[in-house]
This record gives C-alpha cells, structure tokens and sequence, in this order.
C-alpha cells in the first residue's frame, strides 16, 4: 500500500516553492475534503438507487428517525434540515405530489399540520440508507474499528465549534 497520497504531493510541492508558510492544515482538512467528494458520490449513488434526491433523503430520514408513526410537524422538519420556511414548504409539496409524504392535520392542534410519511417513503428511505451504509463501510475499510472511533472523536471535536 502506497504510503503518500495526492495530498502529500500538492503540500510537498507547496512546501518546496513556499517554505516561509506552514502548511499543516492542508494536511488535514484537503483530506476532510477529498473525502467529502468520495462521500457526496456515495451518497449521490445511493439515493438515485433507490429514486431519491438528496433534499428528499434529508425530509424523508428527518421523519423515519421521529419512530412510528412517522410524522413531524413542518417545524420540527425546519429544524432538523435547516432550510427556511419558504423551502420546506416547497419540499413538503413535491414530496406529497411523490406520494412519499402525506399532510394530516394534527389532531392535537386543529390549526397545526403533521407531515406523515408514506409507506412507499418508508421503504425508499430504508433502502437508500442501507445501501449508503454499504458505501460508507466500504470508505472506511482500511481503518481497523478503533482508528475509526478515534478519528470519529477528532472530528467530533473539532466539528463541535461549527455546530
């Protein structure tokens, strides 16, 4: 197995052109970032498998982690996607002509709106996880289960001033 990688030859050439700069960082987060273009193309295959948009998956995974029976309101979704009202309203909408959700009024609340999803969003949703947690084993393979907790934890904590 190759010991350097495309990142140790851009910060080598970087290093030998401009000595007077540290370039540690790039030895970091281009990693972070390379491997964000594997992931996004994992994930970008999954979801067309399984006839899903990323925007979709978001919506449609926000609803299966609430538990049966499946339902948020419009802003607990908000909250969970972080897109603006005007958005999820939009999202709500194709996700209903896509028979994937479904609105409810909440029996709670007369006035308020439940989004539920659908059967045929739940087995969407299923299926595209399960195939992007395939994916995503695969890109973590070389990494022994403890690396991968310890890099895990790294990026949890530097993650933590971003969240």
């Amino acid at each position: 197995m190759p010991t350097n990688d495309e990142v140790d030859r851009i910060v080598d050439g970087w290093s030998r052109e401009r000595p007077d700069l540290d370039f540690s960082p790039m030895q970091v987060l281009s990693r972070v970032a390379r491997l964000a273009r594997h992931l996004e193309r994992a994930r970008k295959t999954s979801f067309e498998a399984s006839d899903l948009e990323l925007w979709e998956f978001d919506v449609l995974s926000a609803l299966r982690r609430a538990g049966a029976p499946y339902q948020l309101s419009p802003k607990a979704l908000l909250q969970q996607t972080l897109v603006s009202s005007g958005t999820m309203t939009n999202r709500i909408d194709r996700l209903v002509t896509r028979e994937l959700v479904e609105r409810r009024t909440d029996p709670h609340d007369g006035r308020g709106i439940l989004v539920v999803m659908t059967a045929t969003g739940r087995d969407r949703v299923d299926a595209a996880i399960r195939m992007l947690l395939e994916a995503e084993h695969e890109l973590l393979a070389s990494l022994p289960k403890a690396e991968q907790e310890r890099l895990s934890a790294l990026l949890r904590k530097l993650s933590l001033d971003f969240d």
